[in-house]
């Protein structure tokens, strides 16, 4: 009988431990008074070096041995990303790509609390060997609502950058 006592208010002692934690400390996802800004991409940048054309005869060759059809090098590039808020540069992020070998895409997520207002958002992004001037480009103005969240997406197949 006493053991079910004690067990009783070790359960009922655990139980208030975890309804106090899960009520306090209270967690704020962001800043009430400031709008925040989430960029978030995963994107595989061109590879390192081009792939061999092959020839319709060494097509031929190679599938009737069972071989590969095609003649490429794993590695790709990192990825940059550059984001300006009012002409202002806020964020440059030079992404690896992801794998073994670096041949999977380079992930981006960053957050940013900025004052709400009306703000140009320019987003840009690199993912060729290029030096200069970039592979996508996009400039927007927005109004940022104080305790609400923008987001930034990019998607190469629908055009670039996404703003919402």
């Amino acid at each position: 009988m006493m053991n079910k006592v004690v067990q009783v208010l070790l359960y009922a002692a655990f139980a208030a431990i975890v309804g106090y934690l899960s009520l306090s400390p209270g967690y704020r996802y962001a800043e009430p008074t400031l709008a925040s800004i989430k960029l978030s991409l995963s994107h595989a940048a061109a590879r390192v070096e081009d792939c061999v054309k092959l020839t319709p005869q060494q097509i031929n060759e190679r599938a009737m041995a069972g071989e590969p059809l095609n003649e490429c090098a794993r590695e790709r590039l990192p990825l940059t990303v550059e984001l300006d808020i009012d002409g202002v540069p806020v964020l440059r992020v030079n992404a690896t790509p992801s794998g073994l070998w670096n041949d999977g895409p380079a992930s981006v997520y960053e957050r940013l609390s900025i004052e709400p207002g009306m703000h140009t958002i320019t987003a840009r992004l690199r993912d060729t060997a290029r030096t200069d001037g970039w592979d996508y480009e996009y400039s927007e103005q927005v109004m940022l609502e104080s305790g609400r969240y923008f987001t930034i997406t990019f998607r190469a197949e629908t055009g670039g950058f996404t703003f919402r």
